[in-house]
């Protein structure tokens, strides 16, 4: 089940947090408490996975998106992303882009499997000083 993150799952999404290459707890607490998209993939109604995307107006942006490795593979992210593209739409975005690291081939075919195309690269975007690669695709 995808549902709105609540507070109440901050806990549990900043132990989820701990899976990414990069994690920012700031970055978290604030979107939880605030105003961007949070969205968390359950599991007998405990968060399991979490997305967290902003927007300006007319551009979604994909901070942080992260799943349990127990629950991988099981199309959490990819449900995690269509119900992304939904929320951004019915905020009048019309695209949707994200960075991802060179190196992470899974998360790469997902994005690809989603329509995402290249467009652009970030030199030294990442804290071990690999470019990252900025993927885009139409809402």
């Amino acid at each position: 089940m995808i549902r709105d993150a609540t507070v109440e799952d901050g806990d549990r999404l900043r132990d989820l947090q701990t899976n990414l290459r990069e994690p920012n707890p700031p970055l978290l607490d604030y979107a939880v408490e605030g105003p961007p998209v949070v969205l968390v993939s359950t599991a007998s109604n405990t968060p399991v996975g979490y997305l967290v995307a902003f927007h300006d107006g007319e551009t979604g942006y994909v901070a942080e998106i992260t799943v349990a490795p127990t629950h991988r593979r099981e199309g959490r992210a990819r449900r995690l992303l269509v119900a992304a593209f939904d929320r951004l739409r019915s905020k009048g975005c019309s695209e949707i882009r994200l960075t991802v690291h060179p190196e992470n081939g899974p998360a790469r075919q997902l994005y690809d499997s989603l329509g995402f195309e290249e467009v652009g690269r970030e030199n030294e975007y990442y804290e071990d000083g690999s470019e990252g690669i900025a993927l885009g695709r139409e809402l």
